[in-house]
This record gives C-alpha cells, sequence and structure tokens, in this order.
C-alpha cells in the first residue's frame, strides 16, 4: 500500500518531519511511503496511494498559500476522495499555530472527501489527537529533533491504519 507524504517546506524543517513520518510509516509491512515536496509531487504515486498526509509551516496560523493553491488546483485532480487523510506542521515558536494550521489541512481533506485521520488518545502516550507538531529554534531553545518520536510515531500509526482500511 502506498502512502504519499505532501509538504510545503521554507527553511527544511517540514521536509524533515516529512522524512520522519515516512521512517515511521515504513515499519508497517507492506507500506511503502514516499515524501514529495509540492512543486514535484508524483501523482500517479498520490492516485494510488491509500492515504495521504499534508504539511505545512505555520504562517499566521494557517498553512501556507502555496499548499492551499496547490489543494485548490491539484486536490481534485488526484482522487483524493475516499482516502485516508493526516495533516503535520512546522513552527518556530510555541504557540505558534501548528493546531490550527493541522485543522486547516484536515479540513481541506475533509472538502476533498478524504477520511481524516486522527489516533487520538487509542494509544496512549504520547497522544497526538490531530496531528504532530514539531518546534524549532525558538526563546525556549527547544529544537526540531526533539519532537522527531511524535512524527516517527505518528507515521506509524498511520500506516497501521491505512493498511488496515486499503491492503
Amino acid at each position: 500500500m502506498k502512502l504519499a507524504i505532501i509538504y510545503d517546506s521554507k527553511t527544511g524543517n517540514t521536509a524533515q518531519c516529512g522524512q520522519w513520518i515516512a521512517e515511521g510509516a515504513a515499519k508497517v509491512e507492506g507500506v511503502e511511503a514516499k515524501c514529495f515536496a509540492i512543486e514535484s509531487v508524483d501523482e500517479d504515486f498520490v492516485k494510488e496511494a491509500g492515504g495521504v498526509i499534508l504539511g505545512s509551516p505555520s504562517y499566521y496560523a494557517l498553512m501556507t498559500a502555496n499548499l492551499r493553491t496547490w489543494l485548490l488546483e491539484r486536490g481534485g485532480k488526484l482522487n483524493l476522495a475516499g482516502k485516508l487523510g493526516g495533516a503535520y506542521a512546522t513552527e518556530q515558536y510555541t504557540h505558534g499555530g501548528g493546531d490550527l494550521v493541522i485543522q486547516s489541512i484536515l479540513t481541506n481533506e475533509m472538502a476533498l472527501g478524504m477520511l481524516c485521520y486522527s489516533s487520538g488518545g487509542a494509544f496512549g502516550h504520547p497522544v497526538i489527537h490531530l496531528g504532530p507538531v514539531g518546534v524549532n529554534h525558538n526563546k525556549e531553545k527547544v529544537c526540531l529533533e526533539d519532537f522527531k518520536d511524535y512524527f516517527t510515531i505518528y507515521g506509524e500509526r498511520f500506516a497501521a491504519k491505512a493498511a488496515e482500511l486499503f491492503q
């Protein structure tokens, strides 16, 4: 089963978190996970994928304009309806709106007919209700690497659910 991770990344942080999600997804037998910047999406791969996870840095507590435009222009042409959808975000500051970015992505996925994933508290700790958020270089001296486990765990959980639904 194929899983696509599509992101917009300005500093490389969102791209890195997508790679961590792919690492987690790869732990699930039979899952082939690939990451794509919105500028270089393999549309055939996405059309065949059972799950699609979208990622964006937080800009004014929203997904980037580039990701939103990509969704509006390409989303309806990629057979996204019925696929499992997920979201993740990065931000430069704690409380920088990453949770709102994820909500906006999930809302767009639902509008496209996707089934949105949430592990909620079903798996215990770490609880990742809507999707993981990574913070980098803020005043609290947090490092993006501190959030790696959240992204790999989310990738594994998402891939397991997608495999259960579509394999």
